[in-house]
């Protein structure tokens, strides 16, 4: 079994060589001593600085092998002036649209079972949703669902979007989400049990998601197998801090993500 440190973060392979990567601007990377995760926007000489998802920036300095891209330890450099700009892209894959703010929001929503789907959203898809006025919100549980979708009240121009853990045949999720029956409600999900299985394992730096046997807390049984420290929230920032792009995630959720964004956008879906 790989061996961790305390805080989560497998051991560097320092001797083995690198390469360098342009600090063009958009490009997201970690900085590993502190786990600081964001986008480029700005490189001087002998430094870089980084923009996190809540807007805080700092500076780091241009070290050798001094930040991770999607996983992998790389060198930053300055960008070559005479380089050609290439499209900056967002997280999500899609193209970054410059100069864009944030619209007012849609009265459509989508909904998530929990705070960790939600948070996992907004690192892929959070400049997405800003751009189209999408605003993402969590249940905790979908129990619920069918008085959640009454209170809602979706019309032609407040369109729901809802996203559902572990949507698999014979499942208490999969019936639940049988009885929502609105055409301005579109319910998907995906086959995992928790959104953490969602994050690619080679990400991670694990060859695979463990078996948790039934009756266990799913969490907790993935932590103890991993030899992950019992601080489940631990655990779920350093999965978090690994995900920097749809390339982390498993196609099962990016498809469902994107088609619930499609359904909430489609023109006639009101901005208020």
């Amino acid at each position: 079994m790989r061996s961790y440190s305390p805080d989560l973060t497998p051991p560097w392979k320092r001797s083995a060589a690198v390469p360098e990567v342009p600090a063009e601007p958009g490009l997201v990377v970690e900085e590993p001593s502190t786990g600081f995760c964001g986008a480029v926007v700005g490189c001087e000489a002998g430094t870089v600085t980084l923009e996190d998802r809540f807007g805080k920036h700092r500076a780091f300095p241009l070290a050798p092998r001094g930040f991770l891209l999607e996983g992998r330890a790389v060198t930053l450099v300055r960008p070559s002036s005479g380089a050609p700009a290439a499209p900056s892209r967002t997280a999500s894959g899609s193209l970054a649209v410059p100069g864009a703010r944030a619209r007012v929001a849609r009265a459509g929503r989508i909904y998530v079972e929990g705070r960790h789907d939600a948070e996992l959203v907004e690192r892929v898809w959070g400049e997405d949703l800003r751009v189209e006025g999408v605003v993402v919100e969590y249940l905790e549980g979908v129990d619920d669902l069918p008085a959640v979708v009454e209170e809602f009240g979706p019309g032609p121009d407040a369109r729901l979007g809802v996203l559902v853990d572990h949507l698999v045949p014979g499942s208490k999720e999969s019936r639940i989400a049988a009885s929502v029956d609105d055409p301005h409600v579109l319910v998907v999900g995906h086959p995992y049990v928790d959104v953490w299985e969602a994050v690619k394992p080679s990400s991670l730096g694990i060859p695979a998601w463990p078996a948790v046997p039934r009756g266990q807390d799913w969490k907790t049984g993935v932590c103890r197998a991993l030899g992950w420290p019992g601080n489940t929230g631990a655990a779920w920032r350093h999965i978090l801090s690994r995900v920097h792009s749809y390339r982390d995630l498993e196609p099962a959720l990016l498809g469902r993500v994107e088609e619930l964004i499609d359904f909430v956008t489609e023109p006639g879906s009101q901005v208020c």
